[in-house]
């Protein structure tokens, strides 16, 4: 087990006082506590001192794939030799499977994988059941069904090369607490490996397949970035285990030992197979025959229909699209009872796990709405005959199924709602989760330092000094030509601005305005692909970008030590993107500048506004009072830029280089448009699907810029004329 700290770093400030009374509080034994601790004061350094020193494999749950990358960046440089990990949904595109009777309308189940997520979420799986000095990083993935461990760990193969004595004996199935092992001959591995769900192809050998020459079998195990498994046999015995390059073919490593898991988490030993779909042949019939009595034979006949596919082709190739719609059957539960989620291969794996949830007020109002919303949707498809009721039970954990599964956890917030205050000062009484405002902008004793037991621990000193951010309050009128002003100021002195508003098309808007100012900016919202966020984010600290606009995606957790100034649009429009903690939060993003400083655009001082200017002051004050007593000089946080855990690792699939739209002139973009349509359609009949779709994208984004050009009134139109009137 290697839970070791490798960093330059020493724990300052508040992060002694917090280490320690988070980990007195693991091993006493308590099951809430929250650190409290400002942006910028080293919240995930923290966390990760208290992992090293107790040592328990960690589930860290953000609320957003971007956040989770990054703390899954930042854990990778702190434990280099540990095992960490990235879990979150593999779906690039999502559209559920779908019934509105109001229409007649049926949406068909379409997604779009993301190979490299999914690769890493085996990665993910396969360390807990491989070591114990694991830390995954996971955002509300984690509480979705997955696929039992028992069954995943049960079909898992063990390749040994030779006894203690230096026998050579043969590969065998590792059944944990079995008491058994089935020897296997050659023949039977390559059964196995099909049962696994590896398919054979002995030519192109990817990710999931094996393919076998003479005495050798290769296996590319689902879960590998780069490494190619050998095993080579002298008669039905293995005789040699190696790892090779997937690229060069060169052994990188030779290995005794070696444990090779399934390609797919749904998965059960084809001996029960038949039993599986037996008792779902049963329920149909008992569902169909429901139907029939309520005098709905088109429901009958849809749910016979829909059904005996899919076991058909359960029959034939042991899978079905939809087949997550009969994981209850598949792990043997009884109607009602959870699925195996993340959280269960932890628990299989090691009870004594921790858990930490970063921005808790964000990640539990997420955990505790996926039920609720996954329910409604299925009782309309059961209701009308296009799912067995068993659907129902292919579903995320209820809250209260979340809470009693995760064990000691540690919620991690600068403004902490009163679930968690609650629940850390009393931890067996369940309070519901909070809808109003933050605790942490209340005259809470706990906020104060009241806590009880040191359950909840304040961080409020920052190792570098650094005070929360001036604020100033300037009117709306005029609001963009004044952050032009404040851009260009910040731009002179190599700072870079964050710009926050209140939609999605204002964002788009005012990103362009500034592009065809000469600013170099860019936005940033949900519409924007993971792997696309994290290079935009990255740019941004590089210099490519000096402005980033964007809406609820610049808050919780962002590391940009560059941005000096954070400008709040609209601030004084109350609601959840300006509530207390949204602008708490938000302007949390230059409080890693020494220049760091905030302006809201407000033509009235609401309440949220007044309860967030007060806490940033009553912080300020706390934090300038530290560093006038230990003689600190504050200083800029320096971070360097390295590559996350994601950076570059698209898939290799076409990706056309294009000018800069906004650089295009209008009347040239029809002629650009054509031109992409004939190399797409020249792409597709060439079948180069990947090319084809990628231009086809861009062609979409062209299309909706010149809609924007031509059907949409130009919010910043006045603006220019105005400039232009000027000059």
């Amino acid at each position: 087990m290697s839970f070791a700290i490798k960093s330059s770093f020493t724990p300052t400030g508040d992060q002694p006082q917090a280490i320690e009374k988070l980990v007195a509080g693991i091993r006493a034994g308590v099951p809430h506590q929250t650190l409290l601790g400002v942006t910028g004061s080293g919240k995930t350094f923290t966390m990760a001192n208290v992992i090293a020193e107790v040592k328990h494999p960690t589930l860290v749950i953000s609320h957003n794939k971007t956040l989770a990358a990054q703390l899954a960046g930042e854990f990778e440089e702190f434990f280099p030799d540990a095992a960490v990990h990235y879990f979150v949904s593999y779906y690039d595109y999502y559209q559920p499977e779908a019934y509105v009777p109001t229409t007649d309308t049926y949406i068909e189940k379409e997604t779009d994988i993301n190979e490299e997520i999914d690769r890493l979420r085996h990665a993910a799986t396969q360390a807990l059941l491989s070591r114990k000095d694991v830390i995954i990083v996971a955002s509300v993935s984690c509480i979705y069904g997955l696929g039992s461990p028992e069954e995943y760990q049960f079909m898992s193969l063990e390749l040994k090369t030779s006894r203690p004595s230096g026998i050579p004996h043969t590969l065998n199935t590792n059944i944990q607490g079995a008491g058994q092992n089935s020897k296997l001959n050659r023949i039977e591995i390559l059964r196995k490996l099909v049962d696994m769900r590896y398919e054979r192809n002995d030519m192109d050998l990817q990710r999931g397949r094996f393919r076998v020459r003479g005495n050798m079998i290769d296996i590319y195990p689902v879960y590998s970035l780069e490494d190619i498994w050998r095993i080579e046999f002298s008669g039905n015995a293995v005789q040699r285990i190696s790892a090779l390059d997937q690229l060069t073919g060169k052994t990188v490593n030779r290995a005794d030992a070696f444990t090779l898991f399934p390609a797919t988490h749904y998965i059960a030993p084809q001996e029960r197979i038949n039993e599986i779909l037996k008792t779902i042949e049963q329920d149909l019939d008992r569902e169909v025959r429901a139907f029939l009595k309520a005098n709905k034979p088109l429901e009958a006949e849809r749910l016979s229909q829909r059904v005996h596919f899919d076991l058909e082709m359960i029959r034939a190739t042991g899978y079905c699209n939809g087949i997550e719609n009969y994981s209850r059957y598949f792990d043997q539960r009884k109607p009602g009872e959870p699925p195996s989620t993340l959280i269960d291969f932890f628990r299989f794996a090691d009870k004594d796990f921790l858990t930490f949830i970063d921005e808790s007020h964000m990640t539990l109002p997420q955990l505790r709405g996926m039920y609720h919303g996954d329910r409604a949707r299925k009782d309309t498809l059961i209701e009308y005959g296009f799912r067995l009721t068993g659907a129902r039970d292919n579903r995320p954990l209820t809250f209260d199924e979340f809470n009693t599964r995760i064990g000691q956890v540690i919620y991690v917030s600068a403004t902490p709602n009163e679930y968690e205050l609650s629940r850390s000062r009393h931890p067996h009484h369940n309070l519901p989760l909070s809808r109003g405002r933050s605790a942490s902008l209340m005259s809470s004793p706990l906020v104060r330092g009241e806590s009880e037991g040191g359950r909840v621990v304040e961080q409020l000193i920052r190792p570098t000094g650094l005070l929360d951010p001036t604020i100033t309050v300037k009117p709306t009128k005029n609001q963009i030509d004044d952050l032009l002003n404040e851009i260009h100021h910040c731009i002179a002195k190599k700072q870079r601005v964050l710009v926050t508003t209140l939609t999605k098309r204002m964002a788009e808007d005012l990103a362009e305005y500034l592009e065809e100012l000469k600013v170099k900016a860019a936005y940033l919202h949900s519409d924007i692909e993971t792997f696309e966020r994290l290079e935009l984010l990255r740019d941004l600290r590089l210099g490519v970008y000096d402005v980033l606009v964007g809406i609820n995606l610049l808050r919780e957790g962002l590391d940009l030590p560059e941005v000096a100034l954070v400008a709040i649009l609209d601030a004084d429009k109350e609601g959840f993107l300006r509530s207390a903690t949204s602008l708490v939060q938000v302007m949390g993003r230059a409080a890693r500048h020494l220049e760091g400083r905030v302006i809201m655009y407000a033509d009235t001082i609401t309440g949220s506004m007044k309860q967030a200017m007060e806490e940033t002051k009553r912080r300020r004050a706390v934090q300038e009072a530290y560093n006038k007593k230990h003689g600190i000089t504050p200083a800029t946080i320096k971070k360097a830029i390295k590559e996350g855990i994601l950076a570059h690792r698209q898939s290799e699939s076409f990706q056309p280089k294009l000018p800069n739209i906004a650089e295009i002139p209008y009347e040239e973009l029809p002629h650009l448009i054509r031109d992409l349509e004939r190399q797409m359609d020249l792409a597709a009949k060439n079948l180069e699907f990947e090319k084809a779709a990628a231009l086809r994208d861009q062609i979409k984004i062209m299309k909706e810029k010149m809609r924007k050009k031509t059907s949409r009134r130009d919010p910043f139109k006045a603006i220019r004329a105005a400039k232009e009137e000027g000059n």
